[in-house]
């Protein structure tokens, strides 16, 4: 029962997983290392990213607040003229 509990954990047998991953994790030390580029590079890379977004994400914040009242000057208006038209007519 445990093994079925590990088997399904690693979705396959242990061994056949592990010999997978260092093959993958080979091929990828390859490709990185042919474009010279480095994990720790790679972790400075995503941490300038996330600050970045970071950064804009507060800026991207209020031009969606911008968008929003935009398109409400417009959207709510029609809304109530529509409304008001449907309960002419007693269809509201």
């Amino acid at each position: 029962m445990a093994n079925d509990q590990m088997s399904r954990f690693f979705g396959g047998s242990p061994g056949k997983v592990v010999l997978r991953l260092i093959f993958i994790s080979f091929v990828v030390g390859i490709v990185l290392s042919a474009i010279n580029l480095h994990p720790l590079e790679l972790f400075q890379w995503v941490e300038n990213i996330v600050i970045r977004i970071w950064n804009m994400g507060f800026d991207a914040l209020g031009r969606l607040g911008g968008y929003f009242v935009l398109g409400a000057v417009v959207v709510f208006p029609i809304w109530i003229v529509v409304r008001l038209l449907k309960m002419g007519r007693g269809e509201a």
